[in-house]
């Protein structure tokens, strides 16, 4: 659904004087952009909530709970204008949507690999949610040693005029992972392009110590809930199994063990 035809100036929405804008059409860009934004929102928030019925059912009618916490974001619009000048991004509503897919972005963070890909099958399962991509960094990490799972996925907004398909990046990790991520946007942060090399090898030593913990947690939690009633082969391999990372069979069948 067309919001609106025009070009935009989000530079003239955040109040920088620009020369040929009356105050009337000032005004009128920013309730395009107001509505705009609000797709983003509310396309999060039902994001959000479907995540919440999610850990509120496993809170009190299972034993475990996999989902940890949620957390939401909107881009505001200094991040927005950055993010257009990095893209080469037309000023106009249907280029932003088309080039910008994470304006509003979802975090989930579980305590095991496992719960991570269970929470996104319930989410992705359902009738209203589409996924338009995968990316998979914790089969396949960042050289970095980054680790996580986005997904973009488009959820209906029923807004007065209508339904808009909205997108919603969705990131789903681990708690050590989310660990690692945190201190290394920190680090970036203050450093901008210019960290030292000592700290980006620590990171990635530290992504491999933060992998390792998921490993070890994610074998004893399975322990745990088998009770002894681990199979034997299965059980061989998480005793001799010397890879850091499981392949993506082995994850497969400790997910089917939570079913």
């Amino acid at each position: 659904m067309d919001i609106t035809p025009s070009r935009i100036d989000l530079g003239r929405l955040l109040d920088r004087p620009g020369d040929d804008f009356t105050d009337e059409d000032s005004e009128q860009l920013r309730q395009d952009f107001t509505r705009f934004m609000m797709r983003y929102k509310f396309g999060m928030e039902e994001i959000v909530t479907k995540l919440s019925i999610l850990r509120d059912e496993f809170a009190h009618l299972h034993d475990a709970n996999p989902i940890e916490n949620i957390s939401s974001r909107l881009k505001n619009p200094d991040s927005m204008l950055e993010k257009m000048g990095r893209k080469g991004c037309e000023p106009t509503f249907d280029s932003i949507t088309e080039k910008i897919t994470d304006i509003a972005g979802v975090r989930v963070t579980c305590s095991f690999v496992s719960d991570v890909y269970h929470v996104f099958e319930l989410l992705t399962s359902q009738s209203d949610v589409n996924v338009v991509d995968i990316r998979d960094y914790i089969t396949s990490p960042k050289p970095n040693g980054y680790r996580s799972l986005h997904a973009l996925i488009e959820v209906p907004v029923f807004m007065s005029n209508g339904e808009v398909p909205v997108l919603v990046e969705v990131q789903m990790r681990t708690i050590a992972m989310d660990f690692w991520a945190s201190l290394e946007h920190k680090i970036h942060y203050k450093y901008r392009e210019d960290v030292p090399q000592s700290l980006l090898d620590g990171l990635k030593q530290a992504a491999d110590t933060a992998t390792e913990l998921d490993v070890t947690m994610e074998r004893l939690h399975t322990e745990v809930k088998t009770a002894g009633a681990l199979p034997l082969e299965l059980r061989r391999e998480l005793q001799q199994g010397s890879d850091v990372v499981p392949d993506e069979a082995f994850v497969e069948r400790l997910r089917h063990l939570d079913s």
